[in-house]
């Protein structure tokens, strides 16, 4: 239980308690094993299952000066996407005002890279694009967030790396959020992330330069999201280990809504990542070595009874490069997968106080 003293509140302020959580049942075409996590585990990750993705409450205190605030997350997404000494703390940080339009803040927060959000209820679809499983779901480090004009918000980081909580070479990184309202339509933005997280002893620097742009756009009764990214990082290339590699994609998600109640909506995803810079180096069927190369269709419905809750059937192919036979089914090797998804989440209020000084 939470205990606050009004009388040692140094100005208005408010303290909130808000849940959320998510359930679902799964199928994919790819054999793991019953229970197993599937390639690009992160929304409703288990085959043949029933299972909770998060069970997630969210605390937050402000005032004038100062802010703080605290997740815990439990289910499939901590299990399968946050390390596993930390996998219940979502966030945990604190905030001082520096001035009327500039604060502080420190610890660990959600990362503040790409286009897509990772929770179902912040995003049009269900599941996350294969970019948006090996872009950072987490980070840890100091932010400074600017707010010039109501339109435009400036964050800077100093990270203890790409997607971690600890430091593993004692480098910081420099990262970067830029966001612009477009009216009450949207927004733009742009995010970055300046790093070389190589292991103590490594004897070649791969530095990482990962940038990404983004649209966030409504119109009437259709949304749109959009975003890409281009990463080039020293010293990675496969046929050049002193050359510089690089990794593409890009997103596009839209979503009309039918009726008050009905959204259909679907996605296209391009990922290209040609010397295993983000998700590691294979052999493919003609031995040579690669990294993974892919295209993927979503396709889905939304049915919401009441605001804050939704009931979600979702469909994806996800076909990788010809020789890219990664999936396995039916005692055969496959460069595609099929899955289907059924999801079912509510978000609500628990406590909602406006705190005043004695």
């Amino acid at each position: 239980m939470v205990y606050y003293s009004k009388a040692q509140s140094d100005s208005v302020g408010s303290f909130t308690i808000n849940g959320y959580i998510d359930v679902y049942a799964a199928g994919y075409t790819d054999s793991v094993g019953p229970g197993n996590f599937q390639k690009f585990p992160s929304i409703s990750p288990r085959s043949n299952n029933i299972g909770l993705n998060t069970a997630m409450l969210s605390t937050q205190y402000s005032t004038d000066k100062i802010r703080a605030t605290l997740v815990l997350h439990f289910g499939d997404i901590a299990n399968a996407t946050w390390p596993a000494d930390n996998n219940h703390i979502m966030e945990a940080h604190v905030g001082v005002r520096l001035s009327k339009k500039l604060w502080v803040d420190a610890g660990y927060f959600r990362t503040h890279f790409g286009t897509e959000f990772l929770l179902p209820v912040e995003n049009i679809t269900s599941s996350v694009t294969v970019n948006t499983y090996y872009e950072p779901y987490f980070e840890s480090g100091v932010k400074l967030n600017f707010d010039p004009t109501s339109k435009l918000e400036i964050n800077l980081f100093l990270l203890n790396g790409y997607g971690m909580f600890e430091d593993n070479n004692y480098k910081k990184s420099p990262g970067m959020g830029i966001t612009y309202a477009l009216s009450n339509n949207g927004s733009i933005g742009y995010t970055n992330y300046i790093g070389d997280d190589s292991p103590p002893g490594d004897t070649l620097s791969h530095l990482r330069v990962h940038n990404n742009v983004f649209l966030n756009y409504n119109w009437k009764k259709l949304r749109l999201v959009t975003g890409a990214d281009y990463c080039i990082q020293q010293n990675s290339s496969i046929t050049n280990p002193k050359g510089s590699a690089n990794m593409w994609c890009f997103l596009a998600t839209g979503r009309y809504q039918v009726c008050t109640k009905y959204g259909v909506y679907g996605r296209v995803e391009i990922f290209n990542d040609p010397d295993g810079i983000m998700t590691g180096v294979i052999t493919d069927r003609t031995g040579k070595l690669t990294g993974y190369k892919l295209n993927g269709l979503t396709a889905g419905i939304e049915y919401k009874p009441v605001a804050n809750a939704y009931i979600r059937l979702e469909g994806r192919k996800l076909q990788m490069d010809n020789d890219q036979n990664i999936f396995y089914d039916n005692g055969a090797k496959r460069n595609y997968r099929y899955e289907v998804m059924v999801n079912m989440g509510i978000s609500f209020e628990l406590i909602n106080n406006i705190l005043t000084k004695k």
